[in-house]
């Protein structure tokens, strides 16, 4: 491995925020998925959560339009909301649904600088009755035009670049976010040469 890997991997995991996630259900299109994978690498989550009660589990992520991008995030799958919430209450804060309801709060307002999970949902119906009414609340992506909907993909993308933005002014991005044990266990998987740095 090359200096200049190792040093890509190193400030890339460096930057990875344990305190931010993005949870998709029963999200279908396969261009939408990976294209979510994709921002979340670039914005430095690590874990990502799926939710498939409408289809198989799938088994390999983001194959059609960002290949890279599965490889180096770590995905959680669920058949069932409950337990995907669980899961989601023992690592994060907070929950927020894209939903547009009459208490939704705006994205900029959320704050980011504490543990927040994201919920989008599916692309013709949107997240479901039942991860609403298990969540925090809802949020909503502030429009100026008439059709007040974007694709799940680019709603996704606009929300964590909030969360990038917020975290950012924080430090969140200055020094390592992730647990020392998760911190090691991905330098094993992405091939880091642990071993040379102690020779």
């Amino acid at each position: 491995m090359t200096p200049e890997r190792k040093e890509r991997l190193l400030t890339t995991l460096n930057r990875r925020q344990a305190n931010l996630t993005v949870v998709l259900e029963d999200v279908q299109d396969p261009h939408n998925v990976s294209a979510v994978l994709r921002t979340c690498d670039a914005v430095g989550i690590q874990d990502v959560y799926v939710i498939s009660t409408m289809a198989p589990r799938q088994k390999k992520w983001g194959h059609r339009s960002s290949s890279s991008a599965a490889m180096w995030l770590t995905i959680h799958q669920f058949d069932n909301v409950e337990e995907c919430v669980t899961a989601l209450r023992a690592k994060y804060d907070k929950i927020f649904t894209t939903h547009l309801s009459a208490d939704a709060i705006s994205l900029y307002d959320i704050d980011f600088t504490g543990s927040v999970a994201l919920v989008f949902g599916n692309e013709q119906m949107g997240v479901s009755e039942k991860i609403r009414s298990l969540s925090d609340g809802n949020f909503i992506i502030p429009q100026m035009g008439i059709i007040k909907s974007l694709n799940i993909s680019v709603a996704c993308a606009v929300s964590i670049y909030e969360a990038m933005r917020q975290k950012t002014l924080a430090g969140h991005y200055d020094k390592p976010g992730l647990p020392p044990d998760q911190y090691n266990t991905l330098l094993e998987q992405w091939g880091y040469p642990i071993h040379e740095e102690g020779e």
